[in-house]
């Protein structure tokens, strides 16, 4: 008996083994690729039906204007401003209120 021990499988096991081995290499560079941002279904249907994205990420984390200023500690008039898109924001204050909703800056802006 040899030190290297063998193993018959059919052709279709070896297949399906292969098939397996792919998906798992494809699961794995998806995790390696992935940022930490994920944008939630419902967040991301609201956007894609024209609601801004921190509206959307607000009101689905049932947060209000007055709740994300005593996160963030802007005015409630300034948060309305950006979140309507009249006013740019700040990068300091789109960092703040990209921390308080959980996601980043570039998800915030796009559109």
């Amino acid at each position: 008996m040899t030190s290297q021990e063998t193993v018959t499988i059919t052709r279709q096991e070896y297949d399906a083994l292969l098939e397996r081995n792919g998906e798992l290499e494809d699961a794995l560079a998806a995790v390696r690729a992935d940022d930490g941002v994920r944008i939630p279904h419902e967040v991301a249907l609201a956007i894609i039906n024209g609601e801004r994205p921190m509206a959307a990420y607000r009101k689905h984390q049932g947060v209000t204007l007055q709740d994300l200023s005593e996160r963030t500690g802007l005015a409630v008039s300034y948060l309305s401003e950006i979140e309507r898109g009249r006013k740019p924001g700040s990068a300091a204050a789109l960092a703040r209120i990209a921390s308080s909703l959980g996601t980043t800056i570039d998800v915030l802006v796009s559109q």
